[in-house]
């Protein structure tokens, strides 16, 4: 899809087609010939991938989207007031931008006039949004990153002369682990002037069935999503992967505080990925760990935070409790 009806309002910048397959089969091969085998899940978002991330935040088990909705229809006010006029709006992660819509909304009605930069590994869901929201917004102007994230934060100083605020909304924090979250909020602080504000979306501890049931739905998309990632390889790669061989597996690890889900492989199999040129042996029984999400008390995320440069200025809940939403701002000299 693309938008030769708007093309003084959008503009799309990344990596190449070919770099992402490139990453793509490396981390593959390196995965899956290493002890425990594991696969990136930043690899979940292709466009099938993507599609049905969507789906599942429609789930009545799913609760992390519905929550952060509740948060920003009640409070997207507020989070404008807080937030210096003609700032522009940087958010990781984009996705669909169903939920920024709220705050892009809010802050047209204020500013007139908004720069939004979205960053996301999917570029045809950069396109397919980015239409949508110009369409929606006419005093909106898109400049859209195909990356991921360590390349997004390289580009947000040259996209952005003025005030920002970055978005990283849905609890994308969690899919690192404590220590590489607070480097990467470090790394974020880095590309920040002390002006700037950041809004991060948290999920927070609870009851482990409800997480449990989060990941791993009734109806199975959960697991369909899980195992796209063998189709994906399957597809790109030359995989030769029975998705039916591997079930999907989401466990509540409460002391660590994470959610993990893993492809269980159910039954001893031999999987050839004929473009990387290599077989992979799978036990039955064997696990490929394809993500972490890892969840916050509100003592927690202020460690967090702290360890990675930043203040809390504002928090807000959900509420029922279960979601919260954290104005940061940079601590110390930027």
């Amino acid at each position: 899809m693309s938008a030769p009806e708007t093309p003084a309002r959008f503009r799309l910048v990344g990596t190449t087609a070919k770099e992402d397959r490139a990453d793509f089969e490396r981390s593959v091969v390196a995965g899956l010939t290493a002890i425990p085998k594991s696969l990136p899940c930043r690899f979940f978002y292709d466009a099938e991938g993507s599609r049905l991330f969507e789906e599942i935040c429609d789930l009545p088990e799913y609760y992390p989207t519905r929550a952060e909705r509740a948060i920003l229809v009640e409070r997207a006010r507020e989070i404008v007031s807080a937030i210096e006029p003609g700032t522009a709006l940087v958010e990781m992660g984009s996705g669909s931008a169903a939920k920024t819509r709220i705050l892009l909304e809010a802050f047209l009605a204020r500013d007139r006039r908004l720069r939004f930069v979205p960053i996301d590994i999917s570029d045809a869901m950069l396109r397919e949004s980015s239409v949508s929201l110009l369409e929606e917004f006419p005093g909106l102007e898109i400049l859209a990153v195909s990356a991921e994230y360590e390349e997004g934060l390289r580009r947000i100083r040259e996209a952005v002369s003025g005030p920002k605020l970055v978005l990283w909304l849905g609890s994308n924090v969690g899919n690192f682990d404590r220590a590489a979250a607070a480097a990467f909020l470090a790394r974020a602080r880095d590309a920040m002037e002390p002006r700037d504000r950041f809004l991060m979306g948290v999920d927070l501890r609870k009851d482990p069935e409800i997480l449990e049931a989060a990941y791993d739905d009734s109806r199975g998309v959960t697991a369909r999503f899980n195992k796209n990632l063998l189709a994906r390889i399957n597809r790109e790669l030359g995989g030769r992967f029975d998705l039916e061989a591997f079930r999907h597996r989401a466990r509540y690890l409460e002391e660590e505080g994470r959610i993990e889900m893993h492809l269980v492989s159910a039954r001893a199999q031999r999987v050839a990925i004929e473009r990387a040129g290599i077989v992979v042996p799978f036990e039955r029984g064997e696990a490929i760990h394809t993500e972490d999400s890892y969840k916050y008390s509100p003592e927690e995320i202020d460690a967090l935070t702290a360890r990675g440069g930043f203040a809390t200025e504002l928090r807000w809940l959900d509420p029922e409790g279960l979601f919260s939403l954290n104005l940061l701002h940079p601590a110390g000299p930027g």
